[in-house]
């Protein structure tokens, strides 16, 4: 079976364009997570590499599958030169590592939490995990393995991610789009969610 983190990284640099830089972080018992930074026009991304090297296992299943099973990397997009966002990379390779240090399965419409800035000075702790397929496509992998995932996130102050789990997913999105909401500016405000 092919290695998969080449594929996933050939896929981000047909998507995104070349890295300008990586970093690589390193938890106690998991494999390596990179995250790579792609700028653009204004916009910086931030892209994990090494969350996929594994199927996602549900927490529930007495033995993971080696093969089978859900597979992703994270994607975070900001606008430049607003904040220190640079210092998202070990926040980001956290939550890339949660899968296998906590056995999250990391879905759509799933709030991830860091429990502190995601930069200096952030407003924001959490994200929320938006639905693939729009700015990298979902990369097919040989049978039987899962397609690798590439999953926005979204910034969520404390506030929307309060009201997000009691509305759902969906209803914080509307929220955002009738707002009107740039969810790229790294210093926003909280939507308006009476």
């Amino acid at each position: 079976m092919a290695d998969v983190l080449p594929l996933v990284e050939a896929r981000l640099r047909s998507a995104l364009g070349e890295p300008d830089a990586r970093a690589a972080v390193t938890f106690l018992g998991t494999d390596r997570i990179e995250v790579l930074r792609f700028q653009e026009a204004g916009i910086v991304r931030y892209a994990s590499l090494g969350m996929s090297a594994h199927p996602m296992t549900d927490p529930t299943a007495v033995v993971a599958d080696p093969v089978k099973g859900p597979r992703a990397e994270l994607v975070l997009s900001v606008r430049t030169g607003l904040a220190e966002t640079d210092k998202v990379l070990r926040p980001l390779a956290v939550l890339a590592a949660s899968p296998q240090v906590e056995g999250l399965v990391v879905a759509p419409g799933a709030s991830l939490d860091v429990g502190e800035p995601l930069w200096p000075g952030a407003p924001f702790t959490s994200v929320l995990v938006a639905e693939p397929g729009g700015l990298v496509e979902d990369l097919e992998l040989d049978e039987p393995l899962d397609p690798v995932r590439f999953l926005p996130l979204l910034p969520m102050t404390p506030n929307e991610a309060a009201w997000k789990r009691v509305h759902g997913a969906q209803a914080l999105q509307e929220k955002w789009l009738n707002s009107g909401t740039d969810l790229r500016d790294p210093s926003r405000k909280s939507v308006p969610l009476e």
